[in-house]
């Protein structure tokens, strides 16, 4: 019976996800001011997340196939609804308020984009075209127009990102993916002129220099930068921050709870973090490589590389090698959509390792 229980549950991706969430804890705590506020909405959102674990890794991702152009729709639909009914927050318009709770659909696109594009393929799988490949990018191009208007240029890239690796697993041509990228390049002149609002360019020009602001755009750079930097090699200690708890890391909870990590644990600890990370990356993989269809396949593969992207383009803002996009860490930083839709991603690699089995 026991065993029953615990089937569904990969124990590689279990194991590793228990281990970064009781990490979390202790960071959340710490970065919070020792309140345990957000510690106890942190733990409500992760039992959540561990129920629909347990349900989506026990269904049969055929299964849930059915389910992805709902999904799609509804996200797009909600998107839309935030251009015209979203809360701003920060200058940025991206949450909707339902009242119980407030969303965040771009979260929800996470999921519902990749689940898309893979059922897409799979719907095409013995015919595919040329053709079919231009409807899957026009499918990841309309939720990422959507969040690009928001502004969310970060999460936009990224949840875009999730589609466009279903394409390349699903059998996109090199030479079309160089090509893309010559394209990708040389349109960098327009998009830096035409596409991109004024504080991303700030946001860009301050990777480059973020001395040349220091008390306003290169502010947060500067400030996870020096509180990394002084953990040293076995950090300060838990709760012994100063630059946390003297109130210099900026969405400490958020966006830049790498830096009280880092602050606090030192490199050490930084690697324990990129080591727990790597076996999320090589297991997911394995289950890709393994997966017995098409759907299973490219979906594994794109949720494994989407959840590394995630990982890298947060390490790499706070660290300073990478500009300041809203972007979580997964599974520690604080939020409940971000938490939630990390932990589906999880539990759907989780399913597609029990249909191999």
């Amino acid at each position: 019976m026991k065993r029953a229980i615990w089937q569904p549950m990969d124990p590689w991706l279990f194991y590793a996800m228990l281990a970064v969430y009781i990490m979390s804890l202790f960071l959340l705590y710490s970065a919070d001011g020792q309140d345990i506020g957000q510690l106890e909405n942190k733990t409500l959102h992760t039992v959540l997340g561990f129920v629909l674990l347990w349900f989506i890794a026990r269904t049969h991702p055929q299964t849930l196939a059915v389910f992805a152009p709902p999904m799609y729709i509804a996200g797009v639909v909600l998107l839309l609804s935030v251009h015209f009914f979203g809360v701003t927050v920060n200058g940025a318009q991206r949450w909707l308020d339902i009242g119980v709770v407030r969303i965040q659909p771009s979260e929800i696109m996470k999921i519902g984009l990749p689940m898309m594009v893979a059922w897409f393929f799979q719907r095409y799988e013995m015919s595919l075209r040329w053709y079919h490949y231009l409807a899957a990018i026009a499918l990841v191009l309309v939720p990422g127009a959507l969040i690009l208007k928001q502004p969310d240029l970060g999460t936009a890239i990224l949840i875009m990102a999730s589609g466009l690796f279903v394409v390349f697993f699903a059998g996109l041509p090199w030479k079309v993916i160089f090509a893309a990228v010559i394209g990708f390049v040389a349109a960098l002149p327009l998009i830096w002129n035409y596409g991109m609002h004024d504080y991303q360019k700030t946001r860009v020009l301050t990777l480059l220099d973020p001395t040349k602001d220091p008390l306003g755009a290169g502010y947060h750079i500067l400030q996870s930068m020096i509180a990394i930097g002084s953990g040293g090699v076995w950090g300060k200690g838990w709760l012994n921050g100063t630059q946390t708890h003297l109130d210099y890391i900026p969405e400490a909870t958020t966006d830049f709870i790498f830096a009280v990590y880092g602050e606090e644990f030192g490199l050490i600890g930084n690697i324990l973090l990129l080591v727990i990370y790597l076996l999320i990356l090589g297991r997911g993989l394995y289950i890709a490589a393994k997966a017995p269809t098409l759907y299973s396949r490219t979906l594994a593969g794109a949720l494994t590389m989407t959840f590394f992207c995630y990982a890298f383009v947060n390490m790499g803002m706070v660290s300073g090698i990478l500009p300041v996009v809203g972007v979580p860490l997964p599974l520690v930083s604080y939020g409940g959509t971000a938490t939630l839709s990390i932990m589906v991603v999880l539990a759907l690699l989780m399913g597609i390792s029990n249909q191999r089995r």
